[in-house]
């Protein structure tokens, strides 16, 4: 034996089911990482989206206007700007036809805009449940393959009249191996889970207080056209 191994030599020696956890592992960190790639860019695109359109609606921009805007290009909108056009086309819809109860046109108002925060939430929230998934099984998946590897060793060392820590430590070495890819993987999904959803219940928290902000601004509007 060699004094020192490389990763891939411990793969190679391992036995059979320890080398397809070690695989197994490494499929997961491969698509983990893919996903906080992902994950990263559309929370940051989002951010951005968020603080251009609010900052266009507080510029002080008829809201017709704006809406006639957005509903353009409706199907490429999300995040606060779905919001927007959701809650507006609702309004402007219920309006038309209960333009006597004020009331009964904000509560169908908020709902749309509820409803619309829900998604774009969930969407925000893809591939997260498999980041946490990863984050809480790798190390378990690791350890199985460890232990196996372990007993597969001794059993193989049974077989020797003679007993050195050099006959015992490649097998022990190859088996550890399962163990640190399991942390490998597990510890930058656990990482990227925290961080994101911090991202996450941040854009929550502006979607419902720009929903909050818009509905008393409609909410006044409904009031005028009541008066008149």
């Amino acid at each position: 034996m060699t004094g020192e191994l490389s990763i891939l030599d411990l793969f190679l020696q391992a036995s059979l089911l320890v080398k397809i956890v070690m695989l197994i592992l490494l499929s997961l960190s491969v698509i983990s990482w893919a996903m906080i790639f992902k994950r990263s860019k559309v929370l940051s695109v989002a951010r951005s989206d968020a603080e251009r359109f609010e900052d266009k609606f507080w510029s002080g921009m008829d809201l017709s206007q704006l809406f006639n805007e957005v509903k353009v290009r409706k199907d490429r909108i999300s995040g606060t700007e779905k919001i927007f056009y959701s809650g507006f086309n609702e309004f402007a819809r219920l309006s038309r036809v209960n333009s006597s109860s004020s009331e009964a046109v904000m509560d169908g108002t908020a709902r749309a805009m509820r409803v619309t925060v829900s998604r774009e939430v969930d969407n925000l929230e893809t591939n997260l449940p498999f980041l946490a998934t990863v984050g809480s099984i790798t190390p378990y998946i690791g350890l199985f393959g460890t232990v196996w590897g372990i007993m597969h060793a001794f059993i193989a060392l049974g077989a020797v009249k003679q007993a050195t820590l050099a006959t015992v430590a490649p097998g022990i070495a190859e088996a550890l191996v399962a163990t640190a890819m399991g942390l490998f993987a597990a510890i930058p999904a656990v990482i990227a889970y925290n961080r994101l959803s911090v991202k996450v219940g941040k854009l929550e928290h502006n979607y419902a207080a720009f929903m909050d902000e818009f509905s008393s601004i409609l909410h006044r509007q409904a009031m005028a056209s009541q008066e008149k």
